[in-house]
This record gives C-alpha cells, sequence and structure tokens, in this order.
C-alpha cells in the first residue's frame, strides 16, 4: 500500500502494473478501518460512488 491518511479515512494502493487507486477506510475487509502503509495488499478495483474507479474489500497479504 502506498499512501493512508488516518485522520480522514483516505488511502491509496499501487496495482501490480502500477496504477494507483484510491480506497475509503470502509473498504478495508476486516472492518478495522486502518492499514499500515507498505502493507501488502490484495484488492478488487471497482466503479465508486463519485464516478471513478477504487479499489475495494483490501486485504492483508503474508
Amino acid at each position: 500500500m502506498s499512501a493512508f491518511d488516518e485522520a480522514r479515512g483516505l488511502g491509496e494502493v499501487a496495482g501490480a502494473g502500477g496504477e494507483v487507486w484510491p480506497f475509503h477506510c470502509t473498504a478495508v475487509a476486516d472492518g478495522s478501518r486502518r492499514i499500515e502503509v507498505g502493507a501488502r495488499v490484495a484488492f478488487c478495483v471497482v466503479p465508486g460512488h463519485l464516478g471513478r474507479m477504487e479499489a475495494r474489500e483490501l486485504t492483508k497479504v503474508g
């Protein structure tokens, strides 16, 4: 994971091809609403509320 602003609940995660996808803390699958910067995560990309694509169902890998 590349960035996470805990105060705002917003973050960015990079895909395997270098694409960067935004996400909201509610997208963290375990319900914790937080994830550490630098953690390896798996996620899916879906259409978001504002019409842009975003990451969802973030889960830690390893």
